[in-house]
């Protein structure tokens, strides 16, 4: 590590651990504005707790031990939460991300080929060739540009994701996509009061009709896409690119996926396939500008790395630095913050001390990645940004249910390498080209929208090195 700074300094913003337990009335506000700041100091330095959310048993997990307990040991007697599913189910339907049994299994086994190392491997020249040709909007631009990175990510990772999965079939229309998935996802993929109170599915959810025209203009983009390939495969199999879309449409029928399976699927990689990626790169370029040293030493590695024309399928092993710091960037500010579960049936389990957690029937257990990845038990200096951390020789001492950017267990993120790989091909490509610095208007604020994202975006100042 001869070069990187070992005591990076700078604490991004976030907020304070409660040290008052709030009211209903409160709990509901908060939700409401951002979950993010509903937390309390017992949040951040007990292993669980075990508390009551509107008659509702919830054991808040940070414990590792309790955390594979739950996501993987007994994986079984666990399922999706029902608050998670009332959000995210009238978006996404039997999407990879909300389908439950038969259903889920049967997509992931058919999209389990396309996301293997080896062959997410195959989309770094495609992962490299978008972010090259999103520069070009810099170019076209006076120095020292404003922008707001967090929309620019959005779009980037949109591009890729377009280009490597659907080889840039996606039948779209001019238009704003970042402030549409904003809407989409934000307006209604959103915890509402009624969810709370377990209101049933019929009941409206006033604070996501906002989106309910989004949601609609997303479904037909998603119907003239597959009407598209469609017709291609139909005049000849032999010019359809054989990607994701190909694939899934080829797996309709009695054995494989409904045509509603599909819709689904698509819609939840279209909407949300690159949200994630998009919002720890917009976190990691903040956090990045205020930590000079690293920013420097993260030129000084991407400089060496592309100075000798390396194929960009070994960036990743390659630039340890620039995946550190990507990875620190989701340490602070995971993009799925909450990982949520119901017990199906009574379960225990026995802490390595002895300690015993009885968790009943009903019960919901929150895994909470934005409290575990700041937990003072599991982490020093928890509130800093210190890529140091996941460089080789300190990465290996992170537990494996310590760090959970991409969750754990069966439903472990589909695209966790692909995701890697992109993120540190983006920024080896926008950091080789350009800075990016904060700017008196730069104040973010994380805000748990589905994602963690930034409130009020992040105008960031764009010029050439």
């Amino acid at each position: 590590m001869d070069g990187i700074p070992q005591k990076a300094g700078f604490e991004p913003p976030a907020p304070v651990p409660r040290t008052v337990p709030p009211s209903r009335l409160e709990i509901i506000r908060t939700v409401l504005k951002n979950p993010l700041e509903l937390w309390g100091l017992p949040s951040y330095t007990w292993p669980w707790i075990v508390t009551r959310f509107f008659g509702q048993t919830t054991i808040i997990a940070n414990d590792p031990g309790l955390i594979r307990h739950v996501l993987v040991d007994n994986a079984a007697n666990y399922e999706m939460s029902e608050i998670r599913q009332l959000v995210l189910r009238p978006i996404l339907r039997d999407g990879l991300l909300t389908a439950e049994g038969p259903v889920w299994k049967r997509s992931r086994k058919a999209m389990a080929p396309v996301f293997t190392p080896r062959h997410a491997r195959g989309f770094a020249r495609q992962m490299r060739e978008q972010s090259e040709l999103f520069l070009t909007r810099y170019q076209s631009g006076p120095s020292g540009l404003v922008r707001d990175i967090a929309v620019d990510m959005t779009e980037l990772t949109y591009a890729i994701l377009s280009e490597t999965l659907f080889s840039g079939g996606i039948v779209s229309e001019q238009g704003d996509f970042a402030r549409d998935v904003d809407d989409l996802l934000h307006s209604m993929g959103r915890v509402d009061p009624f969810d709370l109170l377990r209101a049933p599915k019929w009941v409206p959810r006033f604070t996501r009709i906002r989106g309910l025209g989004v949601l609609r203009k997303f479904r037909e983009l998603v119907h003239r896409t597959m009407d598209h390939r469609r017709d291609i495969i139909r005049k000849d199999r032999a010019t359809a690119p054989d990607d994701f879309l190909t694939l899934l449409l080829e797996l309709e029928g009695p054995d494989g996926l409904t045509s509603q399976e599909i819709e689904d699927n698509i819609l939840t990689f279209i909407g949300a396939g690159h949200e994630t990626t998009a919002r720890a790169l917009a976190w990691t370029l903040y956090c990045v500008a205020n930590s000079p040293d690293i920013r420097t030493a993260m030129e000084t590695e991407i400089d060496s790395v592309l100075a000798t024309d390396a194929d960009p399928v070994d960036w990743l092993e390659r630039m340890p630095l620039v995946r550190a710091s990507f990875e620190e960037a989701m340490r602070l500010y995971p993009p799925a913050p909450s990982i949520n579960r119901d017990a199906v049936a009574d379960d225990r389990y026995v802490a390595p001390n002895g300690e015993v957690v009885e968790i009943a029937r009903g019960t919901t257990v929150l895994v909470m990645p934005w409290t575990l990845h700041r937990h003072e038990l599991y982490w020093d200096r928890p509130r800093i940004f210190d890529p140091n951390r996941f460089m080789p020789g300190e990465r290996e001492k992170i537990g494996r249910f310590q760090y959970l950017p991409f969750g754990a267990g069966p439903r472990v993120c589909i695209g966790a390498t692909f995701a890697l790989q992109e993120a540190v091909i983006a920024l080896a490509v926008l950091m080789q080209r350009y800075r990016f610095d904060v700017t008196a208007q730069t104040k973010p604020w994380p805000v748990q929208k589905l994602t963690t994202q930034p409130a009020g975006g992040l105008p960031m100042r764009v010029t050439p090195r």
